[in-house]
């Protein structure tokens, strides 16, 4: 079966692409719930979805259309950073008016985890296990490595900057775009990978982010996307992003290079978890499934550019596998259980308390 994939933003960017047959609809209550399901709503649903997610449009939209147009399930989408999103989850926990919330950094949303309902995708089989939550309170969407970006026009050849390290050199002071780690969940996980690179338990790591700090002098974005976009309109230099956005802006003629740090790096998966009491708990476990679907991870990971977490899915050309990328020993659990607390030293170095 092939099916057109059109984006319902008329005027962004029409996306095409081929839906193969082995992607057949998910089916109500396919997957296996963990037995903590039990407290939510029984009953069929409404016919409708409502999901918070951090995502671009030009990836939301076509999937999000393909989804409804399977399904006949409704879906109302509610944009916003990673960080506002869950506290809105938070704060609606009494009464919650989302059934989804994808995706964001899953070290983000582990630490939310009780506002969401365990449940086990029937894809569970197709994905890599390291990127699969042992308690089943989110599922991996994609992969997603931090990365080095830098503009060509603004950065020469034989200045580029190898490492983290290269990133405290004073000529780049006030030229690294870097988003508020409060607010966007990929930028959490840049910084913890950082702290990591130097040494999260021994003050190592702090004290390589107190440099950084001192070099960004004093300007921090907003958003993950201002990133995303910074570094190619030439506001700055250089900027610390998702390689599946810098990929992207690439691929649309932008003059902007990639570099993997030779410290390390993460690749972090980014997930999706159904809202602790939706309302909709047969319409959320089927979006579950259909995001991790094998024609849906093929079609992510070729129009967007984002490593498929699936085992089944043959790799993109061109890109250095995950497996050749010099990754850091990221700790899930500790980013996880420490978020607060390094999201608060990180503003106290912001505001020169350290």
């Amino acid at each position: 079966m092939v099916k057109r994939w059109l984006t319902a933003i008329a005027s962004v960017i029409i996306l095409l692409g081929v839906i193969t047959a082995c992607g057949a609809p998910a089916t109500e209550g396919k997957g296996e719930s963990d037995s903590s399901n039990s407290n939510s709503n029984s009953s069929a649903g409404t016919g409708k979805l409502t999901i918070y997610s951090p995502n671009a449009a030009e990836i939301n939209n076509p999937i999000i259309k393909e989804f409804q147009d399977r399904t006949g399930i409704s879906v109302d989408l509610i944009s916003g950073g990673t960080g506002e999103l869950l506290k809105r989850v938070q704060a609606e926990a009494s009464n919650p008016l989302g059934d989804i919330f994808w995706a964001g950094g899953a070290d983000s949303l582990a630490s939310f985890s009780e506002y969401f309902e365990p449940y086990q995708t029937n894809e569970k089989g197709d994905i890599f296990p390291g990127y699969l939550d042992p308690s089943n309170y989110w599922t991996p969407f994609n992969a997603l490595p931090m990365v080095i970006t830098y503009n060509k026009e603004l950065v020469s050849e034989d200045e580029l900057p190898a490492s983290w390290e290269d990133l405290l050199d004073p000529k780049w002071k006030g030229q690294i775009a870097f988003a508020d780690p409060g607010k966007s969940g990929s930028s959490y996980t840049q910084l913890v990978t950082m702290l990591t690179a130097f040494g999260k338990d021994d003050e190592q790591g702090w004290e390589y982010v107190k440099k950084l700090v001192a070099n960004m002098d004093g300007k921090i974005l907003s958003g993950s996307s201002l990133v995303q976009r910074a570094v190619p309109d030439g506001e700055f230099a250089l900027g610390i992003t998702l390689e599946d956005a810098a990929l992207r802006y690439m691929e649309g003629g932008s003059q902007i290079g990639i570099i993997y740090p030779s410290e390390g790096t993460s690749a972090v998966p980014d997930g999706a978890a159904i809202i602790k009491g939706t309302k909709n708990p047969d319409e959320a476990r089927q979006f579950i499934d259909f995001i991790v679907s094998k024609d849906v991870q093929e079609l992510v990971q070729k129009e967007f550019k984002r490593r498929s977490v699936r085992d089944d899915v043959e790799p993109v050309e061109g890109l250095p596998q995950t497996a050749d990328i010099e990754l850091v020993d990221y700790d899930f659990s500790w980013a996880s259980d420490n978020k607060e607390a390094v999201i608060s030293r990180f503003n106290d170095i912001m505001m020169g308390k350290e």
